[in-house]
């Protein structure tokens, strides 16, 4: 049978792409103590890379205070090129194109991560989830000034290690969304203030990764921005908002839109009267100036079809992409029946899924917990605390 999603697919900046099928982030916490790769993270992104057209690799912190979980990667300091390099090469074998998502974790760290330190954001309002979230300390002009600088010369790192692109991590509440929140952002200064005043941390980090991209990239190199579309906390992100800023983003220089939910059929979690899914709602503002990843209980290639006929570019899997590292090599063999749509604990090290992970994904199998690409319950932020974008508990 013939699909869509095995069609290549072509950036405004030159890069192509084999197919348009897309590994979402997906956590491993196997990286050192200090955020260097560890040879885990290698096999595990080789043994997925080949058959997938692009695969975004798991977050990595811009700057030592961004720092959210144990296991995290790097790309705070020039040490860390090395390492993400092999990292690249192994996710580029046979075509696949790579690229590495970067942020800053903000109030979602705790002082046991920071190692003493107190967590940061744009102000000092501690997350509601989960209950026992730290209250940060608000950042000051000069910090912010400095975390923008650290996204560029993350993004800088990035292009040195031979990365494709990299992905600003925008979703999830992490400190990008934190600064266009009303719920985290209540600064009096120029980050903060009304809707579009709170997007002005956002697009000074774009600016600082595209200026580096035009600095340093020898290649096309892609620079993506991933967002969440609603916060359950009042006063939170609205719809609304975030569609005020899908269209921010399709005049910005990004080069694509990630939208980050764990269905790409899910409507609005605030309006239980709008029935239409979101990712339309995203693709109408988009109107065709940015492609779009849409991502979200995709498993079969009927899934993957369906949503690229809901207008989005790309398609992209988290937890099918751990279950099963050949679901593209499969579909084009025609070998669809012997896909794994779940995933046992004795099959763990053959896929080459790190220890770490392992332990994570078995803890969360026996307690039935419920892990998607975007928080949308009060369940899924109380178990943020080191977020898995691809699991569910039927793995």
């Amino acid at each position: 049978m013939t699909y869509n999603f095995m069609q290549p697919y072509t950036f405004a900046n030159g890069l192509t792409l084999k197919n348009r099928v897309v590994m979402s982030p997906t956590t491993t916490m196997s990286s050192f103590y200090n955020g260097r790769v560890t040879n885990d993270e290698i096999a595990f992104y080789g043994a997925r890379s080949g058959g997938l057209g692009l695969i975004i690799g798991e977050v990595a912190n811009v700057i030592a205070s961004g720092k959210g979980f144990e296991g995290e990667l790097s790309i705070a300091d020039d040490g860390d090129i090395a390492g993400l390099s092999e990292l690249a090469h192994a996710m580029k074998r046979n075509g696949t194109k790579a690229i590495l998502q970067i942020f800053h974790a903000g109030r979602k760290s705790n002082d046991s991560i920071l190692r003493g330190e107190q967590p940061v954001s744009a102000s000092a309002i501690a997350a509601a989830y989960p209950a026992d979230s730290q209250e940060p300390r608000a950042l000051t002009a000069d910090e912010i000034d400095e975390i923008i600088v650290a996204f560029g010369a993350a993004t800088r790192r990035a292009i040195a290690a031979g990365f494709d692109g990299v992905e600003l991590h925008g979703a999830n509440t992490y400190l990008l969304q934190q600064f266009f929140s009303p719920n985290s952002n209540q600064r009096t200064d120029k980050w903060g203030g009304d809707r579009e005043a709170r997007m002005g941390f956002a697009k000074a980090v774009i600016a600082s990764a595209h200026a580096a991209i035009t600095e340093n990239a020898d290649r096309p190199f892609l620079l993506g921005y991933r967002f969440s579309p609603e916060e359950i906390e009042t006063p939170g992100i609205r719809l609304a908002d975030s569609l005020a800023f899908v269209d921010m983003l399709a005049e910005s220089t990004v080069d694509y839109v990630h939208v980050s939910m764990g269905s790409a059929h899910r409507t609005s979690l605030n309006d239980k009267m709008d029935h239409e899914p979101i990712l339309i709602k995203v693709v109408q503002q988009l109107a065709g100036r940015k492609p779009l990843i849409g991502v979200g209980s995709v498993e079969t290639p009927a899934d993957a079809d369906a949503v690229l006929a809901m207008g989005t570019d790309l398609v992209a899997m988290g937890r099918e992409m751990i279950r099963e590292p050949e679901w593209v090599e499969k579909v084009a063999a025609g070998d669809e029946a012997s896909i794994r749509y779940q995933l046992a604990p004795s099959e763990m090290t053959a896929l080459k899924i790190p220890r770490a992970m392992q332990d994570y994904l078995k803890g969360a199998c026996y307690s039935v917990m419920h892990f998607t690409d975007d928080p949308a319950t009060v369940e899924d932020y109380q178990n943020q605390a080191a977020p898995m974008e691809g699991f569910e508990k039927k793995l």
